[in-house]
Order: structure tokens, then C-alpha cells, then sequence
């Protein structure tokens, strides 16, 4: 039985809530699963992603498969670093100083991305206070391309 790491709707029409399951890779979407291991709520914002971390890496050690996104999900959270980490036979505290390093890097990253947002924004508020105004000097000003009346 291969065992898949996937995602299981859940939630009314247009109001999706997935549960972040392992499951036979055989069974259907909304089939019988065998561990719940988090879950992901697209439509808050900032989307709200749960995961049991020990859970994952036990089921990532036996062999289960993640989905696409399910991967991304535990790549976004460190939990892929982790697995791999303890899977080359690391001591438990030079993962834990990995995974600081790793937190580190990702608040700087974030960082980088809200600035780089925001500078964006004001860029484009920049320009669109600019247009009005050159809009309006170029209606001031009369015509000089236009050719001179005969007499």
C-alpha cells in the first residue's frame, strides 16, 4: 500500500477548508483517510497553514509521497529541512541551529519582499500623481505644431 501526503476538501460550496491528510494513494479525494496530520485555510488572510510537525516527518521516514502542494506547504514551514536534516544523521541540536539559521533567513527574506512591496506602491502612487498633472500643463499650453492661419 503506498501511502500519499494530499490535501482533502472539506468546507461548503465556495468556502473551501482542506485538511492536510496521509491517505491510501488509491482512495479518492474525499475518501477514508488514516491520520490527520494539519490544515490549510485558503481563505483567511494570511492563508493559515497547520501542520504537526512530528507527524509529518514520521510519515515522510515510513515513506509516504507528498503532493505538490502538500511538499510546498512543508518546504514554506521547514518541516522538508528538518526530515532532511535528521535523514544524513544530524544530533538533534545542530538541527535545531540549522533550523534557527533557516528561520533567520526566512524573516530577512520577508523583509526584502514587504520593502521591495512597498516600494513598488509608492512607485505607482508616484507615477499616478504625476500623469494628472502633465495632463493638465499639456491643455495649458496652445498648439505650436499647429500651422499659422493664411491671411
Amino acid at each position: 500500500m503506498s501511502v500519499k501526503l494530499r490535501l482533502r476538501r472539506m468546507g461548503k460550496k465556495k468556502q473551501p477548508f482542506y485538511r492536510i491528510v496521509a491517505i491510501d494513494s488509491r482512495s479518492r479525494r474525499e475518501g477514508e483517510y488514516i491520520e490527520k496530520l494539519g490544515h490549510y485555510n485558503p481563505l483567511t488572510h494570511p492563508e493559515e497553514i497547520v501542520i504537526d510537525r512530528e507527524k509529518a516527518i514520521k510519515w515522510l521516514d515510513i515513506g509516504a509521497i507528498p503532493s505538490d502542494t502538500v511538499r510546498s506547504f512543508m518546504r514554506h514551514n521547514g518541516i522538508i529541512l528538518e526530515w532532511d536534516l535528521r535523514r544524513k544523521g544530524l544530533e538533534p541540536d545542530r538541527i535545531a541551529e540549522e533550523l534557527k539559521k533557516w528561520e533567520v533567513l526566512q524573516l530577512e527574506r520577508q523583509k526584502r519582499r514587504e520593502a521591495k512591496a512597498a516600494m513598488a506602491k509608492r512607485d505607482k502612487a508616484q507615477v499616478e500623481e504625476e500623469s494628472p498633472k502633465q495632463e493638465v500643463a499639456e491643455e495649458s499650453q496652445p498648439a505650436q505644431d499647429a500651422p499659422a492661419p493664411a491671411e
